[in-house]
C-alpha cells in the first residue's frame, strides 16, 4: 500500500466504513477538508444529522493537524486550474476540491476519494486513488 496520501474529504466522511488496507499507512487531510467539514453541520436542518457532522468534525480536528492553504498550495492550484482549462472544464463549481487537490500535488501526495469524478482532467499532474 502507499506510504503516505491525502484526504479528500468524501474519504473523512466515510472513513468509518473504509478497510484499512485501501488507505495509505500515513494520512493527512487539508485545511480545505476541515472548513468543508465546519461547514457541514450548518448546511442541514436535522438536529440528529446536524450532530453527527459535528461529531465527525471534532473528531477530524482532533485526529490531524491539517496540511495549510499556503503559498505552495497557492502555486499549485494555478497548475490545477490551468490544466482543467486545458481540457475544456470549468473549475468554479468545484474550487474546494481543486484546492484539495492542490495541497496534494504541493505536497506530492496522491489524494484518495470517493468521487473520482470531481478530479477528472487531473490523472496527469496529480495520482488519484479511488476508494
Amino acid at each position: 500500500m502507499t506510504p503516505r496520501g491525502l484526504l479528500d474529504t468524501s474519504v473523512v466522511i466515510d472513513l468509518d466504513s473504509i478497510a484499512r488496507d485501501r488507505l495509505p499507512d500515513e494520512t493527512a487531510i487539508s485545511a480545505i477538508t476541515l472548513a468543508e467539514l465546519a461547514a457541514g453541520p450548518h448546511a442541514v436542518t436535522d438536529e440528529q444529522e446536524r450532530g453527527r457532522r459535528q461529531d465527525r468534525l471534532q473528531w477530524a480536528a482532533s485526529r490531524w493537524d491539517p496540511l495549510p492553504f499556503d503559498g505552495e498550495v497557492a502555486r499549485a492550484y494555478g497548475r490545477i486550474y490551468a490544466t482543467l482549462r486545458a481540457r475544456g472544464r470549468t473549475s468554479r463549481r468545484r474550487v474546494p476540491d481543486l484546492l484539495i487537490a492542490a495541497t496534494a500535488l504541493a505536497h506530492d501526495l496522491p489524494l484518495f476519494t470517493r468521487n473520482p469524478d470531481d478530479f477528472a482532467g487531473l490523472e496527469t499532474v496529480i495520482q488519484i486513488q479511488v476508494i
